[in-house]
């Protein structure tokens, strides 16, 4: 360790023994004392003193002694960030003072992570709805789950209190319509209360929510779960504050309550215009990723200092395994942090459960899931040099510092003490005489399981389920929820969001059959039944449910397929990739091609070791034994060295670590470049890419071998072949047609024997990618149905043909777009023709989103032209929607540029759209 580190963890271990007392007694640190007690001549500890002070590490108080303190613990004991001033005091009182400048503002909202940047628009907008005479304005705060919407509204209430808005016995009445989604009547009678008699069961007369709340708030969670005749009541009440209970058929009953509802769907598409309209404060939570890298490091130090304050131990974290964690928020964002932080503390305080020490975290005691999220970071060049700007190589966070419980009842908090849960099973496993290997394998698992099974509850990616929408209607999405849970209880097993994309596939082209009076031409499918009794007794199962829900008959050989697909779709994907190490003698061999790798597809998964000539075998094989240990994701190692006894390290390594390797010789760039790209963007396993690899002799050779095959084709695969796999043909077709001239087929293949009909396929042609429900695994890029959707897939698929030496001929249309439009609209529209009018909105898109200087996403895209579309339609039956709300609220630059880009519908269809309508769609981006 340098001497300027000694001296600062010296001083950092020893201001955290203090407390604001001990400080106001004119404790510190002199040059002198740090001298002895490290055993350093003081000239030294004096100039690395004035280095740490240079760069904001320390605080110096003047006197006799001179005196010092570590900084970020002096800020978490005096309550107040010494964010711009002087680290410099004439003495301890000047430093003390700024203890009681927190006091003195006690706006509960500065407690928010943000407030003074990512938050600081919504936090305005909260504080004029809850100062807003008389009695304030009804809220609706939108934002993915895990954002934070329930804990704001709690800043809302509290701060109503701080400003004597409410008084301080006011209630806050919280309530989550999904509780009671499959049951309207009970849910409307849990809001509003009933009479006796109001419906089977309702024995006794009964006081609802809206009466606990008056003279409060009532939070609706989840609002969007509020049946339209719900809905009704609610925006009833909003307007005169009288309602009457399930029951009633006179509105007499008063009370005077603020509403809070929150929703992670689209207001526009999941409430009631005439609902939507009464609520005149619409807030929207920014996701963790939308945060800036400063507000993310901040969430992290105070979830860490919760933990810290839970075990009464200070938390030391590495740099690397602070940026895993940022990277690792991936579908459940605050909420999905906190459960990961919770997760890495657990399995640091099993490891410290035996010595009073503090908990140490680095990032190769990470798990997987959690040390991939370095990789998601890589891509953000800038996010990473801002976490090293403002971190050292270690985060230390101490028992007192900085905590603080903001709500009293955080859905986010598990219901079970994690750490009392650890010290009890570990005294356990003790006393039967288990080693400390085996106690911390069980409880490492059964901590998983503890916090997993708490937080899979809160994931629910709203845009994943729109994107289903575009291609199922949402009773098969539902009948499909239903039965993923089904099957999940039945087989034991989690399922991924592909799980549900494959099977409303499949039941929706089965009902079309139905539909269509068409039977499935059925391929060989001998052997599956006997091979996967359990996934057979399940689609025995689900096929009752069908017939039982939809009163139709279903095949006996349907319930094969069932049963295919749900042996043939994996359970919930992880993160794991082959590790690669380059391995080469020379000074800077194997850096060079790693750094080249790394520029140009980025950090991740890969690292170099560089070996003089002179170094030992034996030395030698030990280093790339540690790294493999420490390289190693779940998949296995692959080792990419130049020549000599390195080429055979592959079997003693793995026979060492029990870790699988291989290795490949005559390592060179391209080498290096086709290992990561197949090992990262197409995530290989570790034969193929070692088969793949054999043979590869760079890149010019390998174009080669592509061009001159005359047959490409890109296979698309649904769970029979048929059916979907039909229906996402066409959608690729259109694609490719669109891109280029050059001839593609496109082959549809079921998941039954899939391995088999690739092979047979790769006879007769050259493979460009696939597109499907599944990965096959093969050596061609995979276009999950997922992307293909969100509009990503369709760009792969370009940059695909490109690098295939395909001539492109990009007409620049989107056709997932165009397809999911045209057909949405044919249901639609009565009096326009879809295919003749979907150009003309496309292109009014396109003009949009050039006029207001913005980029749409394809969901943005679908959601603006099926909307316009219907709007052209309501102008030409002169049935156009009547804007009732305030338009001075509208941002006049979007209504210009609305108007100027509608123009195109004067020129084209001679259709006007009149102000009603175009004041209609501002509102969609305000």
């Amino acid at each position: 360790m340098k001497r300027i580190d000694r001296i600062y963890n010296y001083l950092l271990d020893n201001t955290a023994k203090l407390d604001l007392n001990a400080i106001n007694e004119k404790r510190g640190f002199s040059a002198s004392e740090i001298s002895k007690e490290l055993n350093m001549l003081r000239n030294n500890v004096s100039m690395e003193l004035n280095l740490l002070l240079r760069n904001r590490k320390i605080i110096k108080i003047k006197g006799r002694p001179v005196l010092f303190l570590e900084k970020d613990t002096v800020e978490n004991i005096i309550g107040y960030k010494l964010e711009d001033e002087s680290l410099v005091f004439e003495n301890i009182d000047e430093l003390i003072k700024l203890s009681s400048k927190h006091e003195k503002d006690n706006d509960p909202f500065n407690d928010l992570i943000g407030a003074q940047t990512s938050l600081k628009n919504q936090i305005e907008q909260a504080k004029a709805a809850v100062l807003y005479p008389p009695n304030g304005l009804h809220t609706l705060i939108v934002g993915q789950t895990g954002v934070g919407k329930t804990l704001f509204a709690n800043m809302m209430y509290n701060y109503a209190k701080y400003t004597k808005k409410f008084n301080s016995s006011a209630p806050f009445v919280v309530f989550n319509c999904a509780d009671y989604y499959n049951n309207p009547q009970l849910l409307i009678s849990q809001i509003f209360g009933h009479v006796k008699g109001a419906f089977t069961g309702a024995d006794n007369e009964k006081s609802g929510l809206v009466q606990k709340a008056d003279g409060g708030i009532l939070f609706l969670d989840e609002i969007h779960r509020l049946p339209p005749e719900g809905q009704e009541m609610i925006f009833y009440f909003m307007d005169t504050g009288t309602y009457n209970k399930l029951g009633e058929t006179e509105r007499k009953r008063r009370s005077n309550v603020l509403i809070i509802g929150a929703t992670t769907e689209d207001p526009e598409s999941s409430l009631l215009k005439t609902f939507v309209r009464r609520i005149p404060i619409i807030i929207t939570i920014p996701t963790f990723e939308e945060r800036p890298i400063k507000d993310k490091l901040e969430m992290i130090k105070f979830l860490l200092s919760n933990e810290a304050h839970r075990v009464n131990k200070p938390i030391k974290i590495e740099d690397e395994a602070v940026k895993a964690l940022v990277g690792s928020a991936t579908f459940g964002n605050v909420g999905q942090m906190k459960s990961n932080i919770q997760l890495v503390c657990a399995k640091g305080f099993l490891n410290s459960i035996d010595s009073n020490k503090c908990i140490e975290i680095d990032f190769k005691s990470l798990p997987t899931d959690i040390k991939d999220g370095i990789f998601h970071l890589g891509a953000k060049r800038k996010e990473m040099e801002e976490i090293s700007e403002c971190i050292d190589s270690q985060l230390v966070i101490t028992p007192d510092g900085g905590y603080k419980a903001l709500i009293h009842e955080d859905p986010y908090e598990p219901p079970f003490n994690l750490y009392k849960i650890i010290e009890d099973k570990a005294a356990i496993l003790k006393d039967e005489g288990a080693d400390n290997e085996y106690i911390k394998n069980f409880i490492t698992t059964d901590i998983n399981v503890h916090i997993k099974c708490f937080y899979d509850k809160f994931k629910n990616d709203v845009k994943d389920r729109e994107k289903i929408l575009k291609i199922v209607n949402e009773d098969v999405l539902e009948f499909a929820e239903e039965i993923k849970d089904l099957v999940e209880v039945r087989l034991n097993k989690r399922f991924n969001e592909r799980f549900l994309y494959a099977l409303s596939l499949h039941l929706s082209a089965f009902f079309k059959r139905v539909e269509n009076k068409r039977n499935l031409k059925y391929a060989n499918v001998e052997g599956i039944i006997k091979d996967n009794p359990d996934e057979y007794n399940v689609s025995v199962e689900i096929k009752e449910l069908v017939e039982r829900k939809y009163e139709i008959v279903v095949p006996d050989m349907e319930v094969v397929y069932l049963t295919l697909l749900l042996s043939s779709v994996q359970d919930t994907q992880n993160n794991e990739h082959v590790a690669l190490i380059v391995a080469a003698h020379g000074s800077s061999t194997a850096s060079s091609m790693v750094n080249v790798a790394k520029q140009l597809l980025g950090d991740g998964g890969i690292e170099a070791i560089d070996m003089p000539l002179e170094v030992n075998p034996k030395k030698i094989l030990d280093d790339v034994t540690e790294k493999v240990k420490e390289m190693d994701m779940g998949k296995g190692v692959l080792l990419l060295v130049d020549m000599g006894s390195l080429a055979n390290f592959d079997v003693v390594i793995t026979e060492k670590t029990g870790i699988k390797v291989k290795s490949i010789d005559m390592v060179s760039t391209p080498l290096v470049l086709e290992a990561v790209r197949k090992a990262n963007i197409f995530d290989m396993d570790l034969d193929s890419i070692y088969d793949s690899l054999k043979e590869f002799r760079g890149y010019g050779r390998y174009i080669e071998y592509i061009t001159s095959n005359e047959h490409k084709a890109i296979i698309t695969i649904c769970s029979s072949g048929q059916g979907a796999a039909e229906k996402l043909k066409d959608l690729v077709s259109d694609i490719i047609v669109n891109l280029t001239n050059e001839k593609i087929d496109i082959i549809p293949v079921g998941i039954n024997k899939l391995k088999e009909r690739i092979k047979s396929i790769r006879k007769s042609y050259y493979i460009v990618a696939s597109v499907g429900i599944i990965d096959p695994k093969i050596e061609a890029p995979f276009i999950s149905l997922e992307d293909l959707i969100n509009g990503s897939g369709e760009k792969n698929l370009m940059n695909i043909i490109q690098n295939n030496n395909i001539l492109i001929t990009n007409r620049g249309q989107n056709i997932v777009v165009k397809d999911l439009c045209e057909d949405s609209l044919n249901r639609f529209l009565t009096f326009l023709n879809p295919s003749k009018i979907i150009s003309v909105l496309i292109r009014f898109s396109s003009v949009l989103e050039k006029e207001m200087g913005l980029h749409f996403d394809n969901l943005m895209r679908i959601r603006l032209i099926i909307h316009v579309g219907c709007a052209l339609e309501r102008m030409v039956i002169k049935d156009g929607l009547v804007y009732k709300d305030d338009v001075s609220k509208l941002n006049n630059k979007t209504l210009k540029s609305i108007k100027k880009s509608a123009d195109i519908f004067r020129s084209s269809l001679n259709v006007v759209l009149d102000d009603d309508e175009i004041y209609y769609i501002a509102e969609m981006f305000e």
